[in-house]
């Protein structure tokens, strides 16, 4: 999927089920998140609507039960989220983000050598 569509806050916590487990009915969908959130059968039905309008899940009709998919992946919708979140607010400067990141966070000798591996990957590729 070229360009995943924005997904809410509120829309994230019905994608967070699917991609843990699918399909998942509407009504174990509505269970999960009445009890996680105190969301309204009719808010989660809403939000349901909405991810499939814009392409992000698709349902099954099965026996009286709907059972829904996630169309986009996590993968998919982190790159968007990421790209969205560095373009806003450091425009698109990878090295500024890094280097603000490195900063302030404290790492382990191991995140250091992860993250040094990472770049010497990169820099071959």
């Amino acid at each position: 999927m070229n360009n995943p569509p924005h997904i809410t806050d509120a829309e994230l916590e019905v994608m967070k089920l699917l991609w843990q487990k699918e399909p998942l009915s509407a009504n174990e969908i509505i269970l999960k998140l009445t009890e996680q959130m105190q969301w309204s059968d009719q808010t989660i039905k809403t939000f349901l609507n909405r991810l499939h309008k814009k392409n992000a899940i698709r349902f099954e009709k099965s026996g009286r039960n709907y059972l829904y998919y996630p169309l986009v992946s996590y993968e998919d919708y982190l790159k968007t989220e990421n790209r969205s979140f560095l373009d806003r607010v450091y425009n698109g400067a990878v090295g500024m983000l890094f280097a603000k990141f490195l900063e302030e966070e404290t790492l382990s000798e191991k995140d250091i050598e992860e993250l040094q591996q990472l770049l010497e990957e990169k820099k071959k590729s």
